[in-house]
């Protein structure tokens, strides 16, 4: 079927149950960004790829709102389907709800499949409705549409050693009960993915590029209880929960494990499920709080933070013959974005304890690169010469830690306009780079410093400046960032997270340099404790598309460290023409 054949389905099912709109949001049970593929809903109905946005049907009319780093993308893949793009934050885009209201009759009726709603979002969706006297139900008509959407896998369920974690599972179960005590919660519940395979150190591969596994955690004051598919659990795996006193049931059984519970106070994060808290409100409390184990998972400990270091000159090495390989055969092989980003991940497979990437490359030939998080397919993906430029955004899994790098370069002889461009953005990374900063402080007061370049210009980007990262976990990982959105989330010591400004002209060429870095105390003065940046990826940057003359003397002494930096941990693994080359590439600017 075409999304338009989707719709029109999803259409009569609504006809059937009376309901005059339907939400389709972006969700699993378990509220990813990153989801199985039984629970790809929004992208299955749509044809959009994204990994953020949600669709709303009305009976005569369909939406998706989607942010700014998809709207290039969305509007090519929503093409033919009837489906009208709404781009969320720009001036003129209704808010989705306020959009509902306006286009149902008033005393109607909006579904939504609970199991796949946040109970943040339902709570919102309540409010607004209510006072519109339109009723929201839940009702999973997708259920009775998509009929093929497959079954959960049986990937096997694996420990991830405490050498690597640095922390034991009884240690941070003895944390979560901790914070339990303070905040007075009988009764926890773990449901995002992330957060279940770290606080049990263990891993899987339910979810493409996340080394995540489907699970819910239940923790009491004596009891631990995982739900998950028992059969998946490999043999250590089964003996690490055993020997850390958790208890193992089914995945199915989680639902009706909940409904036993009678006046208990349970903590649970707003962000999930809108079931979970159906099960449980007639006969117990609520303490809607962030998971406790969010907070300690993105303070990275020092066996994590030696796993970054480890890994990221494995991967900075990889990144170097990559580079070399495509600098020096584009226009001389067939090539296109889809085959490099195969190659790019044959280069990290070579290295040792590779996993897979931490998510599908992004790799972006000429005016490719200027949408956002570009996907090329198998078929069809842009031919690559060498001329003009690339954007080439990746990142690879280890068993001890997560990448996720990016470059933009040229291929060809770059513009001036384009060089000029690339020292704006490689600058506003520079200064993020080299910034101190008083305990305290919020991602939200450090993004504007990557931006002023840009900025000074009248130029901007439509994406965030930094998201956290997991060890050997997600790609993007809570509670913090570096944006423009307000978060009160603070910077602390062993967060990591990218720095990756960017530029985008659209049909014409995309910029955008990334590395990752992580929080580290500096100094304490008169006036407090102070933190800075440690960068931690290693792989230097294409002095050909730097305007010298645009850069501070600080700033091209960052640059000039940077390189030496990155010769003193990658040279001992290169050799021959490549570490030639490569040696050229990180002499001074």
């Amino acid at each position: 079927m075409t999304s338009k054949e989707k719709v029109a389905a999803l259409r009569e099912e609504m006809q059937k149950n009376n309901v005059d709109a339907f939400i389709v949001y972006s969700a699993d049970p378990h509220m990813s960004e990153y989801l199985p593929e039984e629970w790809q809903e929004r992208a299955w109905l749509s044809g959009f790829l994204g990994s953020a946005g949600f669709v709303v049907v009305t009976k005569d009319k369909a939406g998706l709102w989607t942010d700014g780093r998809y709207f290039t993308q969305a509007a090519i893949e929503l093409e033919g389907s009837g489906i009208d793009l709404f781009k969320d934050g720009m001036e003129g885009t209704p808010n989705y709800i306020d959009w509902i209201i306006s286009e149902i009759p008033a005393g109607g009726k909006v579904a939504v499949n609970a199991v796949a709603a946040s109970h943040a979002n339902w709570e919102l969706l309540s409010q607004k409705f209510n006072s519109k006297n339109i009723t929201l139900a839940d009702a999973p008509l997708l259920k009775e549409v998509w009929k093929d959407r497959g079954t959960p896998s049986a990937n096997p369920i694996f420990v991830h050693p405490v050498e690597r974690a640095g922390k034991s599972v009884s240690d941070k179960i003895a944390a979560i009960r901790q914070k339990m005590e303070e905040q007075e919660a009988t009764v926890h519940i773990i449901s995002s993915l992330d957060d279940v395979a770290w606080t049990l150190n263990l891993r899987g591969s339910d979810v493409e590029s996340n080394p995540v596994f489907l699970g819910y955690i239940v923790i009491t004051k004596n009891d631990a209880v995982l739900f998950t598919g028992l059969e998946k659990m490999e043999v250590a795996a089964r003996k690490q929960m055993d020997d850390s006193f958790v208890k193992m049931m089914p995945y199915e059984e989680f639902y009706n494990y909940l409904k036993t519970f009678k006046n208990e106070k349970v903590l649970v994060s707003p962000n999930s499920n809108q079931q979970i808290f159906e099960t449980l409100k007639s006969d117990n409390q609520f303490i809607k709080a962030p998971v406790p184990g969010n907070l300690m998972k993105a303070q990275k400990n020092e066996a994590e933070l030696e796993g970054f270091r480890t890994v990221m000159v494995r991967d900075g090495v990889a990144m170097v013959k990559f580079l070399y390989w495509l600098t020096h055969n584009a226009g001389k092989e067939t090539m296109n974005e889809y085959s490099i980003g195969q190659k790019l991940k044959g280069f990290r497979a070579e290295g040792e304890n590779f996993v897979g990437e931490s998510f599908g490359s992004i790799v972006g030939y000429k005016d490719n690169g200027a949408i956002m998080h570009y996907s090329a397919k198998k078929e069809g993906s842009k031919e690559v010469t060498n001329e003009e430029t690339i954007l080439v955004d990746s990142g690879g899994q280890y068993l001890e830690g997560t990448t996720d790098i990016t470059r933009t370069f040229a291929l060809g002889t770059p513009s001036e306009e384009f060089k000029r461009n690339s020292t704006l953005v490689l600058q506003g990374l520079i200064r993020l780079s080299m910034v101190k900063f008083p305990k305290g402080t919020k991602g939200v007061q450090l993004d504007a410093i990557a931006r002023l370049p840009l900025w000074m210009e009248g130029k901007d980007f439509n994406h965030g400046t930094g998201h956290g990262v997991g060890s050997f976990m997600n790609v993007h990982e809570g509670p913090q960032n570096i944006r423009k959105d307000l978060n009160p989330q603070e910077l602390l010591p062993g967060m990591v997270c990218s720095n990756e400004p960017g530029y985008y002209l659209e049909g014409h060429y995309g910029i955008r340099h990334e590395n990752l870095i992580v929080v580290k105390e500096s100094e304490t003065t008169i006036h407090g404790t102070f933190y800075e940046f440690e960068t931690l990826t290693f792989c230097p940057f294409f002095k050909d598309t730097v305007v010298k003359e645009m850069l501070s003397e600080s700033e091209i002494a960052w640059l000039n460290g940077y390189h030496k930096t990155c010769e003193e941990k990658l040279a001992p693994y290169l050799e021959g023409e490549v570490k030639e080359w490569f040696l050229q590439l990180v002499s001074p600017l």
